[in-house]
């Protein structure tokens, strides 16, 4: 499969703190449990810095996926790299190089929407193998 292919789902999270590994940041170990496309958990670690109270900080993430996308069965790597600023960014990817079993080779985006007070997600990926 080299086009794209697009997929909704949505997940729910569950925080840890932790203890930081830097002076001045945050840690957090995070466990998620997906569901539609994307089905099965995955489990992470999330550094953050700045000042989220007042809606100013970044954060980077990695999480491994462990279930089906799309029927297609394996686990995978996510990264996550977000800022909350007067214009909010967030970078949801897909690690390359990090599929295994059926999501060897998988790339692609995920878009996070909490608009509805959830986490739902439009997933867009592609299997380079």
């Amino acid at each position: 499969m080299s086009e794209s292919v697009e997929t909704v789902a949505a997940f729910t999270i569950e925080l840890q703190p932790a203890e930081a590994v830097l002076e001045g940041t945050g840690r957090f170990d995070f466990s998620k449990v997906w569901t539609g496309g994307m089905t099965g958990t995955s489990t992470g670690l999330m550094l953050s810095a700045g000042d989220p109270a007042s809606g100013t900080a970044g954060y980077v993430a990695l999480e491994l996926f462990r279930g089906s996308v799309d029927g297609l069965e394996g686990s995978v790597v996510l990264q996550q790299f977000g800022t909350m600023s007067e214009e909010a960014v967030l970078y949801y990817e897909f690690a390359p190089g990090s599929g295994t079993g059926q999501l060897a080779g998988l790339v692609g985006a995920v878009e996070i929407d909490t608009s509805g007070g959830g986490h739902d997600v439009r997933v867009r990926y592609r299997l380079t193998r």
